[in-house]
């Protein structure tokens, strides 16, 4: 990715990330902390890691491009590059433009309203076949999904940003079947299984990985879960009502899967439906353990947190074109506003849960977050 963005803008591009933290879009802790992945981000090519606050991170496509880009144009940043199933930028555009006709939207909701079995997708899907013909199936494609959320941001905020469409190689997003390019969901389980999974991954990112799991910071997953339950059983039904996509009965179906018992997929199953996907419920599940409201995810991520920099990327940091402040050392966002000090609490508390959960805890310190400035490479 970062290697055709070169090819494409110029090798003396500055490339700025925009990462999830310790928690992730899938509804799920990621493999390897922020900091870990920083790093092996910046060892492989970017210029300046920023994260994703917490809020963002665990919200549905729209919450978390919409996140993503207002944090990158606040950077400074000019274009903001994405992978793409179609790699077709006028599709994803016009798909974009679709998504946010109101006439359109009408049309979804009423089909919803018809077929109370129906989800959004499948009613966005129906209509866009309707209105736009074969570039509805781009809408089937969970990075042109993405993408389609990221140009929507884009023209909602009237932001000056170009988009760059970089086409996805090998397999799918969530395909297991093997073939030189990996999916990322096919990698995390060779992880989990303890298979060697260095041929489909950058050998300097492998040997940060490696590091890392010589220092015991990789998490029990067993661990994990028990401090997830011990939460989620302390928790009151109308405390679900409070959590992000928690309308349309979604809290309460949450709630009343919790009381039946089993592990966090089997809840998180338990309470789907046609209309509540299994990842949406992983993601609420996950924000009531971790204290997010809905809003949280109210206007734009307020400061930008750095978690690593290249060379390339301190020069970034000492210009004056950014929008909104970079926070480098921790200590510092104390000065802040008061919404960029509740943002950074509920992040640095969710990050002691992460390390507390980590195989070796002889190294755990509570309150990390509030240590580590950024990684410099």
């Amino acid at each position: 990715m970062i290697g055709e963005i070169r090819r494409r803008l110029g090798e003396d591009v500055t490339t700025v990330c925009a990462m999830s933290g310790d928690y992730v879009q899938r509804g799920e802790s990621a493999c390897f902390d922020k900091f870990v992945r920083a790093e092996a981000a910046c060892r492989c090519g970017a210029d300046l890691v920023l994260e994703l606050p917490l809020p963002w991170s665990l919200s549905s496509a729209e919450g978390f491009a919409s996140g993503a880009v207002a944090m990158l144009s606040a950077a400074g940043c000019d274009t903001i590059a994405f992978g793409s199933e179609s790699g077709n930028p006028d599709s994803l555009d016009r798909l974009a433009d679709f998504a946010l006709d109101p006439d359109a939207c009408a049309q979804i909701y009423r089909r919803m309203d018809g077929d109370k079995n129906l989800s959004f997708a499948a009613a966005r899907q129906a209509t866009a076949e309707k209105l736009l013909g074969p570039e509805a199936a781009l809408l089937s494609h969970a990075n042109d999904i993405l993408a389609v959320e990221y140009l929507k941001a884009i023209k909602k905020n009237k932001l000056d940003l170009h988009t760059l469409a970089i086409p996805r190689k090998g397999e799918g997003h969530d395909s297991m079947h093997g073939g030189t390019y990996r999916s990322a969901m096919q990698v995390r389980e060779m992880l989990k299984r303890g298979e060697n999974v260095s041929p489909f991954m950058p050998s300097v990112a492998m040997s940060v990985f490696e590091k890392a799991k010589e220092a015991g910071r990789v998490q029990d997953a067993g661990r994990f879960e028990t401090a997830l339950l011990s939460r989620l059983y302390r928790m009151e039904a109308e405390d679900f009502d409070k959590l992000p996509d928690a309308g349309g009965g979604a809290g309460r179906r949450l709630y009343k899967a919790l009381q039946e018992g089993g592990a966090i997929e089997q809840i998180a199953v338990a309470a789907s439906s046609k209309r509540h996907t299994v990842a949406r419920m992983r993601r609420m599940l996950l924000c009531a353990a971790l204290g997010i409201q809905r809003e949280d995810t109210d206007g734009a991520p307020p400061c930008l947190r750095v978690l690593a920099a290249s060379g390339r990327g301190r020069e970034l940091l000492r210009r004056e074109k950014r929008k909104a402040p970079f926070v480098i050392k921790p200590a510092a966002v104390r000065r802040l506003d008061t919404r960029s000090v509740e943002l950074f609490r509920l992040s640095a508390c969710a990050h002691d849960l992460y390390c507390l959960c980590c195989t070796d805890l002889s190294r755990f310190r509570p309150g990390e977050d509030w240590e580590r400035s950024l990684i410099l490479v």
